[in-house]
Parts: structure tokens; C-alpha cells; sequence
């Protein structure tokens, strides 16, 4: 564990989170600390060192710690080191109450967050409020390992709020913990808490609707039923948010009639008549188990009781509809919607487009969109999807090209998904130029910081069965000076295509870049280029190759033997599955032609097989 050091100084800041926006200089600074940070983490020495020796001045401000923690996000194994790293050098390096707080309760770090809350205490109460605590309550309430002494530490925790004999925030304090402990699978930690405080904080409304929740979310409705009971029992009236939330029990635990008896209840007590909400949680819960008739015959009901369907029923009876192929229906519903006032959204759409895709109906699809544009709603990204998708499908590449012009035109960028698709499809369809292209488009806008292995082995495969050898590298270039970080998975991708195409020598010399920049092989890898070399008599570079691979092994505290060895045995097994696959489509194939002919050969059992190859991505 990380040990931090709390600086006098820090208890002096209000958090700056919500500051003015950062210089374009400072958000340089940003990018920089974040990337030595990724690189250096696992060695706090080396971290320290290398933040004091970089080009942003140190001690950094407390406005860009508390920027570089908002860049690294929910991740402490970055957070911690970096804390370790600036907290207490000096006054101005020191961070917000409010940002350390907040890595000390994503990491889970209970002791240190209850002992820095003692040191505000102590030195600096006014800082104490509300809102420093509810983060450290609600993060608390999401981990995942809680102990026995779930009381004992919420109640520590609670405690450390100040209290004044007007000023006592400890009731609002308990009660988001209780919410958030039954809103994040924890009830029973909530229930036992409950009942431990009775004493101190007397029960109200909101407390027994938190419970109450947290059982009908957990599947327990016996429970939930009796927290109704308490509910009666402690003088209170249930409300029809009381009701709404055990309806939403009964349906989520397939309990229809039950569902079905409390609507009735409802409508016979007085000041709790369903809502729309009632009434659309019962149509949700038929539509998802394709009962249409029934949920029809709800929405009638909502009618003739005068309450006016909103855009959440009448979607939902659209999708409804979609999903089970009636499409008519769902037009008709759509028609009805308009018809009433209520217009609907690109998410109302959107489950037809779905249905229409599955049929492969693209002139069905055409006109909804047509229809979309008289009714003055724009589709969004995820309908231009849908219509680029099919179009590639059929081959009407054309089309697909019209549609993404005619997207970017209306205003709508292309985010990450929309590029994967019109990349497969221009690749299913032979078109590698045109794939390049948006691949390359892609990669300059940005959105390729994080590697997408399937298109990345797709495009570099099909690029190199087509013997397009230097546009591959191109590519890879590209990639590599604008796509931000690449781990091993998308160096081993890059070595495998090259080397399952014939280019060895290739895969060998990207094979020593991935090494020099600090990435280790995998095994399996290591393995195959060593069998290719042999083939090859290239001695030479077998042993650059074995010696770093050696030294990186010592690095990381692996015996070279060991990785060697592993090597060869993962190389084996892949190779023993692809046989077998193979073998299982011949079978097929000869079970469908009725003849041996029509088998497809197998692959060579030699794992130095240059066959286009799956490369695996563990």
C-alpha cells in the first residue's frame, strides 16, 4: 500500500474542480505527467525521479494535481503512486481535501481517509461540510468487499461530521449512505444499519423507501413486503413512489398478477392513483416478454383512466412491437404517438431500423428515414449505423458512402463505432482503398487512443493477402505516431499478420522495435518468429532477438527457460485447436455435400505454418 503523506498546507485549499478551464500550455503539462504516470507507475523511485527531471516545473500547483487526478480517473494503481509522489514536498504542490478524499475512496483506502478527515478536524473544521463527505459515503457503499464491521466504520465516519445545535447534517449523512448501501446491491449492510440506528436517528419516509428499493432490486420481495408493513407501522403513508418501486419488484421478478393486483390497489386508494410511470413499468415488463396484447391492453387502460401516455410508453410499445417482427404495428403505434402530440425521438426509431436491418430490408429503411425528416427529427449516429451497416452488407457500398456524406453534412461527427463499421464493411466488400481511407481518417481525428484489436487484424490481414505490403506499413506508421499507446496485444496483431503472411524478416524487425519500447513479447510469439528464423537460417537475428527477450525475462523476474518453454506449448495448443476447428468444418462441409469431395484440407501440423492464421489475443 501506498503511504501518503498529508501536507499541512493542503488543509488550507477548497478543491479547485470547478475552477475556470486550464490554459492550452497547462493542459500540455496535463498530457505529460499523465504519460510519464502510465509508463513509470509500478516504480515509485523511478516516478519521483522522472517527475522532478521533466519539463513541467515541480513543485506542480494544486490546480494541475487536481487536473492530472480528474485525467487519470477511477484508477487508484495510477492515483496512489502519483500522490506518493507530490503531496507534502512542499506548499504549493499540495492537493485539494476534496481530490484526495476522493482517490482514497476509489481505492478503497478507509484508514486513510478516516485519518486525513481527523487532520481536517483537527486543524481545519470549516472545511467539514456535506458535500466532502457524501463521495467518501457513496464510494464506500459501492466496494465490493465489505466487512463485518460495516456498522462500526459507518458510524466512525459519521461522527467526524461537526455538529452545532443548529447545524446538524449527521441525518442527511445517514440517510445518503443508507440509500447508497441499498442502491448498490448491499440491503442487508443497509437493513442492519437501519436497525442499529434506530436509537439515533429516528426512521423517516425516505429511509424505508431506500430499503425498500434495495429488496425489490435484489429479488427479495417477502422483504420488501414487509418494509410496506413498517412503512404503516411507523405512521406513514405510502406514497405512490413507495408503490412504483414495489411494482418495479413484482415485474423484474416476472411476477405479472401481482403486478397486475397492485395496479388495481392502487387505483382504489385515493391520493395514489398510478401514474405514467406505473402504468409504463407494467408495459416495460410485457413488451420485454413479447406479451403485445396485454401490454396494449394496459396502455387502453392508462387512456380510458385519463392518464396521458408519455415518450418512455410509447417507445416502449414501439420497441415492443420491433422486436417481434411486427413492424406494421410498430408504425401504427408511431402513427398514434404523433396523432396524440407526443413526438418521438431518434431512440423512438431507432428499435424499427433494428428490425428492418434483421430483414435486410434497405429501402424500408430508407423510407422511415424519410419519414423521420417530415416529422422535423434528425436521425442520430446510432440509425446512420444501422443504414451503413446494411448497405455494406448488400454490397450497395455506393450507398453507404452517400449516407455517411450526407451524416457529416447534417452536422453529426462520426465517433469510433461509425468507422469501425464502414471499415468492415468496405473490407467485406473488397473495397481496401476505400477502408484505408476512413482507417486513416480515423486514426487522425484521435479516435484510435485505445487499440480495437478486430479492425486493426482485420485491415492489416486482408491489406496483406492482398500483397499490399507497404500500405500495411503505412498504416502501422500511421498508427503508431497518431493512435496514441500501443500495448503488446496491438504489436503482437502487427507481428503475426506479417509473419502468417511470408513477411518474417518483417514481423522479426517490429518485433525488436516492440522490445525497445519496453514491451516483452508474449510467449507464443517469442516461439513462432524463433521456428520462422530457423526456417529461414537467420541465426543472427534469432540471437538479438533471444538476448533481449533474456534480459527482459530477468527484468520481470522470469526464468528464460520457463518463458521459452511456455512458448512452445501455447504455440502447440493454438495450433491443436485450429486442426480441430478445421476438421469440424470438413465434417460440415461433407455432411452438407453428401461427398468427401467438398472437405477442406487441413492446415500443416507444423506450428511454422506461414497459413493466414487467427492471431490470439489473450
Amino acid at each position: 500500500m501506498q503511504k501518503l503523506k498529508f501536507s499541512q498546507s493542503l488543509l488550507l485549499r477548497r478543491s479547485p474542480f470547478h475552477s475556470k478551464p486550464l490554459s492550452s500550455a497547462a493542459a500540455v503539462d496535463v498530457e505529460k505527467i499523465y504519460r510519464i504516470l502510465r509508463r513509470y507507475h509500478t516504480d515509485p523511485a523511478k516516478l519521483a525521479s522522472v517527475l522532478r527531471s521533466s519539463s513541467v516545473p515541480f513543485p506542480f500547483p494544486s490546480s494541475l494535481v487536481d487536473r492530472v487526478l480528474l485525467r487519470i480517473g477511477p484508477s487508484p494503481s495510477l492515483a496512489l503512486p502519483f500522490l506518493s509522489s507530490v503531496v507534502g514536498v512542499g506548499d504549493d504542490s499540495s492537493v485539494s481535501p476534496r481530490a484526495l478524499l476522493s482517490v482514497l475512496s476509489r481505492s478503497r483506502h478507509l484508514p486513510s481517509a478516516l485519518a486525513l478527515l481527523d487532520l481536517l478536524r483537527l486543524r481545519s473544521p470549516h472545511l467539514l461540510s456535506p458535500d466532502l463527505f457524501l463521495p467518501l459515503l457513496r464510494r464506500f457503499a459501492k466496494s465490493k468487499s465489505k466487512s463485518s464491521n460495516l456498522t462500526h466504520h459507518a458510524i466512525q465516519l459519521l461522527d467526524k461530521m461537526p455538529q452545532t445545535h443548529d447545524n446538524d447534517h449527521s441525518p442527511l449523512l445517514f440517510s445518503c449512505l443508507l440509500d447508497a448501501l441499498a442502491k448498490n446491491d448491499s440491503v442487508k449492510d443497509a437493513a442492519k444499519l437501519f436497525e442499529e440506528m434506530k436509537e439515533k436517528f429516528p426512521p423517516t419516509l425516505k429511509n424505508f423507501t431506500s430499503l425498500l428499493y434495495g429488496w425489490c432490486r435484489a429479488g427479495k420481495l417477502d422483504e420488501a413486503k414487509y418494509v410496506l408493513v413498517q412503512i404503516k407501522d411507523a405512521g406513514f403513508d405510502p406514497d405512490v413512489v413507495v408503490y412504483n418501486i414495489l411494482l418495479s419488484g413484482f415485474c423484474s421478478a416476472g411476477k405479472i398478477e401481482d403486478a397486475h393486483e397492485l395496479l388495481s390497489e392502487m387505483r382504489r386508494k385515493k391520493g395514489c392513483e398510478p401514474n405514467v410511470i406505473s402504468y409504463t413499468t407494467l408495459i416495460q415488463a410485457l413488451c420485454s416478454r413479447e406479451r403485445m396484447d396485454e401490454a396494449m391492453r394496459v396502455f387502453v387502460e392508462m387512456r380510458r383512466d385519463g392518464c396521458e401516455a408519455d415518450i418512455v410508453t410509447y417507445s416502449t410499445l414501439v420497441g415492443g412491437f420491433a422486436k417481434c417482427g411486427k413492424v406494421d404495428r410498430a408504425l401504427d403505434v408511431l402513427d398514434g404517438m404523433a396523432g396524440n402530440g407526443c413526438r418521438p425521438n431518434p431512440a423512438t426509431y431507432f428499435p424499427i431500423f433494428v428490425a428492418l436491418e434483421k430483414e435486410e430490408d434497405l429501402e424500408g429503411c430508407w423510407e422511415l428515414m424519410g419519414r423521420m425528416r417530415k416529422g422535423h427529427c434528425l436521425p442520430d449516429l446510432g440509425i446512420y449505423n444501422v443504414m451503413i451497416r446494411l448497405s455494406c452488407r448488400l454490397g450497395e457500398t455506393e450507398r453507404a458512402l452517400e449516407i455517411w456524406d450526407e451524416m457529416e453534412m447534417g452536422g453529426l461527427a462520426p465517433g469510433l463505432d461509425t468507422f469501425v463499421i464502414m471499415v468492415h464493411g468496405l473490407l467485406g466488400q473488397g473495397s481496401l482503398i476505400e477502408a484505408c481511407k476512413y482507417f486513416r481518417d480515423m486514426v487522425g481525428r484521435g479516435l484510435l487512443s485505445v487499440p480495437q484489436y478486430g479492425i486493426l487484424k482485420d485491415l492489416l490481414n486482408s491489406l496483406l493477402r492482398a500483397g499490399k505490403l507497404e500500405l500495411a506499413i503505412d498504416l502501422w506508421g500511421l498508427i503508431v505516431s497518431k493512435g496514441g499507446e500501443l500495448n503488446v496485444c496491438a504489436w503482437t496483431i502487427w507481428i503475426h499478420a506479417l509473419f502468417s503472411n511470408k513477411h518474417v524478416k518483417e514481423a522479426c524487425d517490429y518485433c525488436l522495435e516492440m522490445m525497445e519500447a519496453g514491451l516483452m513479447p508474449q510467449p507464443d510469439t517469442f516461439a513462432k518468429l524463433m521456428k520462422g528464423l530457423k526456417r529461414l537460417y537467420n541465426r543472427a537475428l534469432a540471437a538479438e532477438i533471444t538476448e533481449k527477450a533474456r534480459v527482459m525475462a530477468a527484468e520481470r523476474n522470469v526464468t528464460f527457460k520457463m518463458y521459452k518453454r511456455r512458448g512452445v506449448i501455447d504455440l502447440e495448443k493454438k495450433m491443436k485447436k485450429k486442426k480441430k476447428k478445421e476438421q469440424k468444418k470438413g465434417k460440415e462441409w461433407k455432411g452438407r455435400s453428401g461427398t468427401g469431395s467438398g472437405r477442406r484440407r487441413g492446415g500443416r501440423d507444423s506450428p511454422l505454418s506461414f497459413d493466414n492464421e487467427e492471431s490470439s489475443i489473450p
